[in-house]
């Protein structure tokens, strides 16, 4: 009767075990390697589990994993042997009896991706602790780009999310690195709804700075805006005040601030490959339509949201034409482009630097503070704080060859 009742468990533990060889290979590359490997393993009754091939510099490194019949093995040794002479590689092998347990159909995997200008063991050594530390395993380690900055995958298991994000925050503080925590699986794939900021995100000044310097009042506009972005006063109350020293100047400025605009390093690749790749693109600004609105057309996108300066007679009157986008306003606009888009919450990401992105960031299911004051940096799931725009890509698990170039 128990033997009965045992006898499909027990089934069950057989089919899950197998005989597995995992074979490494390594040695200079050159072509015909992998194939002349894949035929010495050819004849053999063999069925392939894993492949992973990664080349760093000329150094090619091989892995596979195969499920094999144990009587195979020696002979199987042999050939391999043989291979490695005539490759002039190195062929390393571990044949063991054990469960099936591929990265392939293991779930919940998260992706952790460290972004670094200069990368040093000691912050990977960290990472790797943290990750130990939160009872997780790392299934695969990957590089998926080594330029603007470097940026290193983890393919993590066994952990939820938010742990693991917990665990990871005081790394990226204190080893100055960047780092995001991704849940993996077909979903970190689907059509995103991306929403930048632009001063000082998509642009590398403030709108409303430039605007200023044509008036003569810079000194006193920038005071007041680096108070509202520290969040020290309500930014509707910050932005009336900053228009208002702007009464009386000829509208004529807004043209030859459009001239003086620079777009962040990276922006215009960020949203080329965002658009290429069927995501969409949206636009909010504590600034001014007027302003941005041509560079705004050139970029190709359409969901966008800013302020209306009051002109009259040819010059600005110093006031804030309708409702002005501040933070709530960034997070609501989040929300109809997302719905506009038949887009989930949980596939859109907000990208800001100042305390009038909170609202969004909040919202996102991805929110990124780029190049942002602290208070931005503690609030946001992740940050960036090379100045290359671009790198958001990779946080998004977009590698360096699916880029598309400016």
């Amino acid at each position: 009767m128990i033997r009965d009742k045992l006898g499909p468990l027990m089934a069950s533990v057989i089919e899950n075990e197998q005989f597995t060889g995992l074979i490494l290979l390594s040695g200079v590359d050159r072509p015909g390697i992998t194939e002349a490997l894949f035929n010495t393993l050819a004849p053999f009754s063999i069925t392939i589990l894993d492949i992973e091939q990664v080349i760093i510099s000329d150094r090619l490194i091989l892995t596979v994993l195969i499920a094999l019949n144990p009587a195979h093995e020696k002979a199987l040794e042999d050939d391999l042997l043989e291979c490695a002479v005539g490759l002039d590689v190195d062929i390393a092998t571990l044949f063991s009896k054990t469960n099936k347990s591929s990265i392939a159909n293991k779930e919940g995997l998260l992706h952790v991706v460290i972004l670094s200008s200069k990368l040093i063991p000691q912050a990977v050594a960290a990472v790797a602790g943290a990750i130990a530390a939160s009872g997780a395993n790392i299934e695969r380690v990957s590089r998926t780009a080594s330029t603007p900055v470097i940026a290193i995958e983890f393919v993590v298991s066994g952990v939820s999310q938010q742990i693991l994000s917990s665990a990871l925050a005081p790394i990226a503080t204190a080893q100055a690195v960047d780092i995001a925590v991704q849940p993996g699986g077909h979903m970190r794939f689907a059509k995103k709804l991306v929403q930048l900021d632009v001063d000082s995100t998509l642009i590398t000044q403030e709108v409303i700075e430039l605007l200023a310097a044509k008036a003569g009042v810079g000194e006193e506009v920038r005071s007041i805006t680096e108070s509202a972005m520290r969040g020290e006063i309500d930014f509707e109350q910050s932005l009336r005040a900053r228009v208002h020293l702007l009464k009386g100047v000829p509208e004529s400025v807004i043209a030859e601030v459009q001239a003086e605009i620079v777009l962040t390093p990276g922006a215009r690749t960020l949203i080329k490959t965002l658009q290429r790749l069927g995501h969409t693109v949206s636009v909010v600004s504590g600034g001014f339509i007027q302003v941005i609105a041509p560079l705004i057309a050139e970029l190709g996108i359409t969901h966008f949201r800013a302020n209306t300066l009051g002109i009259n007679n040819g010059v600005l009157t110093g006031e804030v034409e309708g409702p002005v986008i501040d933070r709530a306003a960034k997070a609501i606009a989040l929300c109809e482009f997302a719905e506009l888009e038949s887009i989930s919450m949980a596939q859109t990401v907000a990208i800001g630097d100042g305390a009038n992105d909170l609202d969004m960031i909040a919202a996102a299911g991805l929110g990124i503070a780029f190049n942002a004051k602290p208070v931005v940096k503690a609030a946001a799931d992740s940050s960036v704080s090379a100045p290359y725009l671009d790198s958001v890509l990779y946080l998004l698990g977009i590698p360096r060859d699916a880029i598309e170039e400016d």
